[in-house]
């Protein structure tokens, strides 16, 4: 017979775990901002309006909690791709964009996460200050290392055009991971990703976006001397 104490562990494990999943689909869709407390109860399908303060505190959070478990997954595997690059001696571009976009695209087969990918990109665009505080500065690791390796490995490039490009690579990068993600939910091919060199393409963009010679134009704008924009690295 079960108890009634085992019973209500494993009844709360599956309202947190629902709550968990509707907010995330929630915040993907419509953003932290645009997302109450009472949406997530009644998308969860739960009565007690008080469930989610019980099992989170206060929706802030749940969405820290949200983010955390997808990051420390995409992490772990950066982290493992590019010690296999660094000791194989296959640290490239191309290879360093491979292990900063896999691990986000293989998320939702190994967890079930099907609107992670969107619910960062709607942080990053319109809850920048708190993505940042939710990730620590522990669960972004391996992406701090791709990014150093990128800086290593395009030393012809003026530091200061290198970093901007970094930050669009990663405000482009996750626009368009979402919008894989978003068709893949609709379970529609799509002329933009049903092609087989999709995701190859894709890389081929970033690639050509962080590695291309900066115009004159660019370079003219950079203000003062190379040493130091060498500095401000």
């Amino acid at each position: 017979m079960v108890t009634p104490g085992r019973t209500l562990r494993s009844d709360g494990a599956e309202t947190r775990t629902r709550l968990k999943e509707e907010a995330q689909g929630l915040f993907a869709l419509r953003g932290l901002d645009g997302v109450s407390v009472q949406d997530i109860i009644s998308a969860a399908g739960q009565r007690n309006s008080a469930s989610l303060r019980y099992y989170f505190g206060n929706k802030l959070e749940l969405a820290r909690e949200l983010v955390v478990d997808g990051a420390r997954l995409i992490d772990e595997d950066r982290q493992a791709r590019l010690d296999t690059l660094e000791a194989e001696g296959g640290i490239t571009v191309r290879a360093v964009l491979g292990a900063l976009i896999f691990p986000m695209l293989d998320l939702a087969d190994r967890t079930g996460q099907a609107t992670y990918i969107r619910m960062i990109a709607n942080l990053q665009l319109n809850n920048r200050a708190f993505l940042r505080e939710a990730l620590e500065n522990k669960w972004n690791l391996g992406y701090q290392r791709c990014n150093a390796h990128l800086r290593d490995l395009l030393p012809h490039i003026p530091p200061a055009i290198v970093d901007h490009r970094l930050s669009l690579v990663g405000i482009y990068g996750n626009a368009a991971l979402a919008a894989w993600e978003a068709n893949r939910d609709t379970g529609e091919s799509g002329r933009l990703w049903s092609p087989p060199y999709a995701v190859s393409s894709l890389i081929d963009t970033f690639e050509s976006v962080l590695a291309t010679e900066p115009s004159g134009e660019t370079r003219s704008q950079l203000g003062g001397s190379s040493d130091e924009a060498e500095g401000a690295r």
